[in-house]
């Protein structure tokens, strides 16, 4: 058996040596390359069949669940996506007979135009479904209902305080909404085309800077290209900040929270004072021309039963939700502080911990009304 020349091995060593660190390197870059993959949808898929999903050339963000015949469709306000997933599976454990739901996220003034036109067209995609459920913003649901009259029942369920998106590390030092104004930060707006958070969002700018802060930001830094007006900002103004193509974005608190804190995105939130700061209230409305005019009713019934005492409803998924419930967990100070829940847990919505830490958790005390 020949010796193997010292200097030889010693080479073939290196060699492998060198291979590993390239393999792990590339691994690592791929990881790397992953877990900087901020593109949606952020929501976990639906359990069955070929999962196939491209970002972003293919890739549905906020249509969600059966689109073949569903027994009960909901057109929610975009910035409710989130909690979709978990929201859905709980009603279908409280009424098994619904199997198929079907769910839109997208802005509340799409919606508004898809129910008026009959249909939405996403790409090559016609949808002509009608919802039983629809949900908007409180004063967006009492004029909808004076100029159209679409509403059988409403329910005020939720509210919402307004924050401030930055990347991690706050690079431009924005210590509030005046700091927006600044030439140098770029600003991602929602359009107020479409969606009603940018009145709330521009009502803020006024209580901060007057009309001169609401001018610059909305005239003077769009017609430079400083401000961008998204079209589904609850999509694109975290997309934005994440990949460093805007410095800050007015968005509602659960927004930011979801990403920090749900998804450990490198973001973090900047409060905006009470003072300055608007507070939305979301409310649920069935249609008076539902397709499914039980499966609304019952959907709406269930929104107050979500707050029901856990040991009156002591599934599993309840029981694990008690330390999200607990009022000394949520927020004492910051942008969610605002929306802090009652004392005593069982005044709380009884849910599951990602809609306790999104948008469904910040529950109002209020009866189911019935428009004039």
């Amino acid at each position: 058996m020949m010796a193997r020349a010292p200097g030889r091995s010693r080479r073939s060593s290196l060699s492998r040596t060198a291979l590993a660190a390239t393999l792990l390197a590339a691994f690592c870059g791929q990881a790397l390359a992953a877990s900087t993959d901020y593109l949606p949808p952020w929501n976990p898929p639906p359990a069955g069949g070929v999962s196939f999903a491209v970002p972003p050339v293919d890739a549905i963000a906020d249509l969600h669940g059966d689109i073949v015949d569903p027994q009960l469709t909901v057109f929610f306000a975009g910035n409710q996506f989130m909690v979709v997933h978990d929201l859905i599976e709980a009603f279908k454990q409280a009424h098994p007979q619904y199997s198929r739901i079907y769910v839109e996220t997208l802005p509340p003034g799409i919606l508004a135009k898809q129910i008026e036109t009959g249909s939405l067209v996403m790409g090559n995609l016609r949808i002509a479904l009608q919802p039983d459920v629809f949900t908007d913003g409180k004063n967006a649901i009492e004029e909808r209902q004076k100029q159209q009259g679409w509403f059988a029942e409403t329910y005020d369920y939720a509210r919402n305080p307004l924050a401030i998106l930055v990347a991690k590390g706050n690079p431009k030092s924005i210590k509030g909404l005046a700091d927006l104004g600044r030439p140098e930060v770029r600003v991602s707006m929602p359009n107020p085309q479409w969606e009603g958070i940018a009145r709330q969002i521009e009502a803020s700018y006024r209580k901060a800077g007057g009309e001169a802060l609401d001018q610059q930001i909305m005239q003077a830094k769009v017609k430079d290209g400083s401000t961008f007006l998204t079209q589904i900002h609850h999509r694109q103004s975290p997309l934005r900040v994440l990949q460093g193509d805007s410095d800050a974005a007015p968005v509602w608190s659960t927004e930011a929270y979801f990403q920090q804190q749900i998804l450990h995105r490198p973001v973090e939130t900047v409060a905006i004072p009470a003072a300055q700061n608007a507070v939305a209230t979301y409310t649920a409305a069935s249609m008076k021309k539902a397709p499914h005019p039980e499966a609304a009713r019952d959907f709406l019934a269930f929104m107050p039963a979500m707050r029901r005492p856990l040991t009156s409803m002591a599934t599993p998924w309840r029981i694990k939700a008690m330390a999200v419930l607990r009022r000394r967990a949520w927020p004492a100070t910051g942008p969610m502080a605002a929306a802090r829940p009652p004392r005593g847990f069982r005044d709380w919505p009884a849910c599951q911990p990602l809609i306790c830490a999104s948008s469904w958790m910040i529950s109002l005390r209020e009866p189911a009304t019935t428009p004039a």
